[in-house]
């Protein structure tokens, strides 16, 4: 794959439930040829790149950084936690791919001329522990086939793909695939991979705060600033998973709201007027707050975390960024009292089952 001044591909607002069967989310729509179509050739490396399309490769490479972090995290979280997840597990491959369609505008150009990428779907990232990474999957393979049949190239590639992978991924243990490495064809077969699908985005605004829709899971670039390390990372992962993994945006029929807040933060320029005030988003009350709480705190250690400085992060969150910081994550759950005390409980409960070796159940 070409790269170009030591910037990488860019991960760009892609779902993790369909990124792991190598399906990007469709953020933009556009009209797409025939999956026949013949893929754009290595970009124009003589053509000016110009300091608007520097710049917004810079963009690209700073989220790209960004998400790489939350695949890394996340990874562990979902993958280990699958049996618990039940009729939210699904049968993925472990990758995310993109084409320079995926980027609307200036990006478009930047992820062209600047990241060196075309018509064709290519890797941006392979998730650690998954089938992909087994199988040698890399980031920089360009998608040709999967069970036989050619991958769709083009304005809507990534959708088209979704359509061709996910009938197999459902299907079979592994999926034979040809990707281009390197100007030559390989071939590769990936394993399946069981875990919780649940979509994993990068929100693109400062506010310091984590969504879950039922079916995504979002953290804000400002969370991700206030969550210096991996593991306090994974403490605000794990609770959001945890909220859709019972069901709790359904409860509060809050679902519309936060999913069309995800919607908008997924855009390289949100629109930030979305976040003045609550957002409409309703704070969620302390019980469903406590019940996710002590669902996380197994979810992390299932996961290999370590929980004992789990109250610490969240104390410190609330200090920090108290309730009355709208739009942060202490206005949407204020409950903090209520949650330190099941966090307390059930960190007692789970190292007491570790103590005497018993399945770390809920």
């Amino acid at each position: 794959m070409t790269r170009f001044n030591g910037l990488r591909p860019a991960v760009l607002g892609l779902s993790m439930a369909m990124a792991l069967s190598a399906c990007v989310s469709p953020t933009q729509t556009h009209n797409a040829p025939a999956a026949g179509a013949t893929p754009a050739a290595t970009p124009d490396v003589a053509s000016p790149i110009t300091p608007r399309v520097a710049a917004a490769a810079d963009v690209l490479n700073k989220m790209a950084a960004l998400q790489d972090r939350l695949y890394r995290v996340a990874a562990p979280l979902l993958i280990q936690n699958a049996d618990l997840c039940k009729d939210k597990a699904r049968n993925l491959l472990g990758f995310t791919a993109k084409n320079r369609h995926s980027y609307p505008g200036e990006y478009n150009e930047a992820a062209h001329l600047v990241l060196g990428m075309g018509e064709r779907l290519q890797v941006t990232g392979v998730l650690a522990g998954s089938g992909a990474s087994r199988a040698g999957l890399e980031r920089g393979d360009r998608l040709l086939s999967a069970g036989g049949k050619p991958l769709p190239v083009g304005r809507n590639a990534s959708t088209m793909a979704g359509a061709v992978f996910g009938p197999l991924v459902r299907k079979q243990a592994s999926l034979p695939m040809v990707v281009e490495r390197d100007g030559g064809n390989r071939q590769l077969d990936i394993p399946v991979t069981r875990a919780c699908g649940f979509a994993v985005e990068l929100g693109n605004a400062d506010n310091v705060n984590s969504y879950a829709d039922g079916a995504r899971v979002m953290v804000t670039r400002g969370m991700m600033q206030f969550a210096r390390t991996d593991r306090e990372l994974a403490y605000v992962m794990a609770k959001a998973i945890a909220h859709n993994m019972l069901g709790h945006v359904n409860v509060q029929r809050n679902a519309g709201t936060i999913g069309s807040m995800i919607d908008n933060l997924m855009n390289v320029r949100p629109d930030q007027s979305l976040l003045i005030g609550s957002g409409g988003i309703r704070a969620t009350p302390p019980e469903l707050d406590a019940a996710a709480d002590s669902l996380s705190l197994y979810l992390l250690a299932r996961a290999g975390y370590d929980i004992e400085p789990v109250d610490e992060f969240w104390k410190k969150l609330a200090a920090a960024h108290p309730a009355t910081v709208l739009n942060g994550y202490v206005a949407n759950h204020p409950g903090t009292a209520a949650r330190l005390a099941a966090i307390q409980k059930t960190g007692a409960e789970i190292r007491a089952k570790q103590s005497s070796k018993r399945a770390l159940v809920p």
